[in-house]
């Protein structure tokens, strides 16, 4: 019964379930994310 469970949700993952892909907000490259820098002494 796992299995076939496990089966059916790959099924739906692959076949677009969740929707239609959208195209990227803004043409081009977007980083976001978080950086530091420094130095850190024990």
């Amino acid at each position: 019964m796992t299995r076939l469970f496990l089966v059916a949700c790959l099924a739906l993952a692959a076949c677009g379930a969740d929707g239609e892909p959208q195209p990227p907000a803004k043409p081009g490259l977007s980083i976001s994310g978080e950086a530091q820098i420094g130095v850190a002494v024990k």
